[in-house]
């Protein structure tokens, strides 16, 4: 009888430790540990990471409102607004480590040619400041757009920032969410996009990071994401489409793969996850399974994900976990949108906001030019 009742004790399910996870990710938020020092200039994805796991976490109430409100100053202190003869640089920096604390105009004139959008940050920044409910007065979406214009290559994908990086399918995703979540594409041609897209699907039907790359599992995720969010998913083929099911579903031993034959990883849960909702394919992979693995990595002392079992847990890792649990409908979290990577409460936020733009310029994103810019340059 007790023997029963211990392997009854021993079958239940590991519970996510959802406090834990909460805790974890809001200490990220005031204090950052030593090792992430190599991180300051591309701190908006940490607050990223921070910010959305607790949203997908039901627990934004832990952050007290003077320090949402100190969040969102901070990231509008990254917003490069540029001047007439700045043109095409608009965008969020990663943190403000350009921006220097003088009022010596040839010091100030110095560093602002320093001073630039870049595509991660600028998508990471726009995403906490949806997820902290901001309505986004302070942005010219125009110019945000115009920078993102700038940096499109003539094969369609794009670089990170103007002054020149690498181009590739990461910065394709970053452009695409940029634009959706402003509600404006302007001068971004999504025909050229689209064709580097396709051009990058390989004969597994994974796509590669750049044109004849090997398959990935994330960037097959920046891929799909940016077509379903530039309104062209429907151009790809049924077959197509059902052989792409097929490579991210073979991507799944227990947890999942990024690529054959490479060892399974906590974040590639949200990057294969996400993309087989893109695709209506979610259903076909073994939940329990999956979870079984995220689990592997939880830290049951300090909360957090880590990438794999026994490794240090980090916010990167933590946030992708909590959405590959939420994909799977895990009890405690948030539902997500697979595409934009925020929460479901957030992406309502952004659809309000899009009603309140598309009223007040009558046709939509094509006032912007008129309405929007204009209206900025003057707080500038």
């Amino acid at each position: 009888m007790s023997h029963h009742i211990d392997m009854e004790e021993h079958n239940e399910p590991e519970p996510v430790l959802l406090s834990k996870h909460a805790k974890n990710l809001l200490r990220f938020l005031n204090l950052l540990p030593a090792r992430m020092a190599s991180h300051d200039n591309t701190r908006s994805t940490i607050v990223f990471f921070a910010v959305c796991g607790l949203d997908v976490l039901n627990s934004l109430h832990l952050v007290p409102p003077k320090m949402r409100q100190d969040i969102i100053d901070w990231i509008y202190g990254g917003l490069v607004v540029p001047r007439d003869q700045e043109k095409n640089c608009g965008g969020f920096m990663g943190c403000r480590a350009m921006v220097p604390k003088s009022e010596d105009a040839e010091i100030l004139d110095c560093m602002r040619r320093y001073q630039w959008g870049h595509l991660a940050m600028t998508y990471t920044s726009l995403a906490v400041l949806v997820t902290l409910g901001d309505d986004l007065s302070r942005l010219d979406r125009k110019s945000i757009v115009d920078g993102v214009a700038a940096v499109q290559k003539p094969e369609g994908s794009f670089s990170a920032c103007i002054d020149g990086s690498e181009d590739d399918m990461r910065f394709v995703y970053c452009a695409a969410t940029i634009c959706y979540m402003l509600d404006y594409w302007g001068d971004v041609n999504k025909e050229t996009m689209f064709q580097f897209i396709t051009r990058s699907l390989r004969y597994d039907y994974g796509f590669s990071q750049e044109l004849e790359g090997e398959a990935h599992g994330g960037t097959t995720f920046c891929a799909l994401a940016a077509l379903h969010l530039s309104g062209q998913l429907h151009r790809l083929d049924a077959t197509t489409v059902e052989r792409m099911k097929r490579w991210l579903i073979f991507r799944q031993m227990d947890g999942f793969q990024g690529r054959p034959n490479k060892p399974v990883d906590t974040c590639y849960s949200f990057w294969i996850g996400a993309s087989l909702c893109i695709l209506d394919g979610f259903e076909l992979t073994d939940y329990t399974k999956n979870r079984e693995f995220i689990l592997s990595t939880q830290d049951k002392l300090i909360g957090g994900f880590a990438k794999w079992p026994q490794a240090t847990p980090d916010p990167f890792h933590t946030y992708l976990g909590l959405c590959g649990l939420a994909f799977t409908g895990e009890p405690g979290l948030s539902p997500v949108n697979p595409s934009l990577n925020m929460s479901m409460a957030a992406y309502t936020h952004l659809q309000h906001l899009h009603e309140q733009w598309r009223s007040a310029n009558g046709r939509g994103d094509e006032d912007l030019s008129h309405n929007d810019g204009k209206r900025h340059k003057t707080q500038g």
